[in-house]
């Protein structure tokens, strides 16, 4: 196949058809406009008349022997801003019968206006031509209604599935080899799927980007430069507009404007079925792959964050964890959230990171004190959610840091008891609140704390199981006291006599004197973890 072919489904340019043997042959030479040979060619008309511009619609390729063309120079001019303005793909004038050079009127009126003009040294079957590229033609719209089938069909499937905005988004992302962006009515990018750039190139300024474009309901090219944008419809309103980029490729053709229409389409009814709204599933994207520390890079992770419209120069980023307790969060808490920080002046994504765990990340300014602003946060969730638990994690000043944030933040809640207290100046926990007793709670599940507990307290457990004793709380008393015998006694409701008694026991089943801090504290923490087991 030749080199210059087009590729199937899409309409052949003038450098295309040039290349074909039937024109090769004629040996032909661009004399103007070789940077507009990518024009496609709709059809070729053969013409021996003076104004052939009257039988043309736009993107013919014009074939004549030069037999018509005006004597004068007025006239010449007049010929060519004809077929421009009709929109003929380029001319091509054959130098054998009336002309052995193109005529100097003809070459600067073209160059004027931009036409292509081709000159053919060699006699051409301009029959034959049109045969040849008709032929193309039809066999490249063929082809393209089969394409425009198959992307119907892709949707159809895809709406019958029930998919979500980031698989509808993802499948244009695929089938139009362009990058494909869905915002809401606020110009904030809820889904971005990239296709030969990253999301840093797509979404770099998007809001600002957007709104210079204006809105437009139709499906539309070129606001701004470069976009072709389709509304996207809730319940008969406009809620936002899909965008696809057209980066470093060629125009946008049909087959481009078909999967932006259709992606539409399927997004609107997705946006009927799903009753998570797609703001909340963009901020838990977000959340998850910051948290997770899944994005491709940190530049992407800016672009992204700001996109949804959180500030992510010149600032410090804090994360916060709510554990619901009982019956979960729902959206409700979510949706009041975001909307009580938004109206609060709080810079926040807000979103669920796990079943049963809300997530939100702040964007404070760096001399904005953040434990009130936490603090805030804080009691908003409670009040949202009274039986909730909220962790804070530590400041950090880069948003590709705040992966670190969250893990702490984790671990507040991992050591943080049901019922337990909060601090008396403020409504979170936070990880200095976290000491050996919380510290053990959180490990309570691993096996090696478990086993050690068991060797230092085995025999004690299984004496008080077998004789219906209480040594292990009586010995917990004592540990508590730090070895002060006098309060523990008054600890036990029990005579100091008693206490000794059974504290000798106590020795002589474990083994080991309680004189040594060492081994006091070895047992303190054994019957720490063994309280952290039983917590739950």
């Amino acid at each position: 196949m030749n080199e210059h072919a087009p590729t199937a489904g899409r309409a052949p340019t003038v450098a295309d058809v040039l290349a074909l043997p039937v024109l090769a042959a004629g040996q032909p030479r661009v004399v103007t406009g070789p940077d507009r040979l990518d024009r496609p060619v709709r059809w070729v008309h053969i013409t021996e008349l003076t104004d052939p511009a009257s039988f043309l619609k736009g993107g013919e390729l014009v074939l004549t022997t030069g037999m018509p063309l005006p004597d004068d120079t007025t006239g010449v001019r007049r010929y060519v801003d004809e077929l421009t303005e009709v929109g003929a793909a380029a001319l091509v004038i054959e130098l054998v019968r009336r002309y052995h050079r193109p005529p100097d009127a003809l070459v600067q009126a073209c160059r004027a206006r931009g036409l292509p003009l081709v000159t053919l040294a060699r006699d051409v079957n301009f029959l034959e031509v049109t045969q040849v590229v008709h032929a193309l033609l039809l066999g490249s719209q063929a082809d393209a209604m089969r394409r425009t089938q198959r992307i119907h069909e892709a949707f159809t499937a895809l709406t019958l599935r029930g998919a979500g905005a980031e698989e509808v988004v993802r499948a244009a992302a695929e089938m139009s080899g362009r990058t494909v962006v869905l915002e809401n009515l606020m110009h904030q990018a809820l889904v971005c799927e990239p296709s030969g750039s990253t999301v840093q190139e797509a979404l770099t300024g998007w809001e600002q980007r957007s709104r210079a474009g204006g809105a437009d309901d139709r499906t539309a090219t070129g606001r701004p430069a470069g976009w072709l944008t389709a509304s996207v419809s809730y319940q008969g309103e406009r809620w936002g507009r899909l965008v696809m980029l057209s980066g470093d490729g060629p125009a946008f053709a049909p087959e481009h404007v078909t999967v932006l229409e259709r992606t539409s389409m399927a997004l609107t009814v997705a946006r009927l079925i799903h009753a998570t709204p797609w703001e909340h599933t963009a901020h838990r994207g977000a959340l998850r792959d910051l948290a997770e520390q899944r994005h491709t890079s940190p530049e992407d992770a800016r672009a992204r964050c700001a996109a949804l419209g959180l500030p992510t120069e010149d600032g410090v980023f804090l994360a916060v964890l709510v554990d619901p307790g009982p019956g979960g969060a729902g959206t409700e808490p979510e949706t009041r959230l975001h909307r009580e920080l938004r109206s609060a002046g709080v810079e926040a994504l807000v979103g669920e990171l796990a079943p049963g765990r809300l997530g939100i990340l702040l964007a404070l300014r760096p001399a904005l004190p953040w434990r009130s602003v936490a603090d805030r946060v804080a009691r908003s969730a409670l009040k949202l959610l009274p039986g909730a638990t909220v962790g804070v994690g530590s400041p950090v000043a880069d948003l590709a840091d705040s992966a670190r944030s969250f893990r702490e933040a984790a671990r507040v809640l991992e050591a943080t008891p049901p019922g337990q207290p909060l601090p008396a100046d403020r409504s979170f926990h936070a990880l200095p609140d976290v000491g050996l007793r919380r510290l053990l709670y959180a490990l309570r599940e691993d096996t090696r704390v478990q086993g050690y507990a068991e060797r230092r307290l085995g025999r004690l457990l299984d004496h008080d199981m077998r004789h219906g004793t209480d040594l292990v709380t009586t010995l917990g008393h004592y540990l508590d006291a730090a070895g002060n015998k006098t309060a523990a006694a008054r600890r036990g409701g029990l005579s100091r006599e008693t206490l000794y008694q059974r504290l000798r026991t106590v020795e002589r089943l474990l083994g080991t004197g309680l004189e040594s801090g060492g081994t006091r504290t070895e047992l303190h923490v054994a019957l720490m973890a063994l309280r952290s087991r039983d917590a739950d």
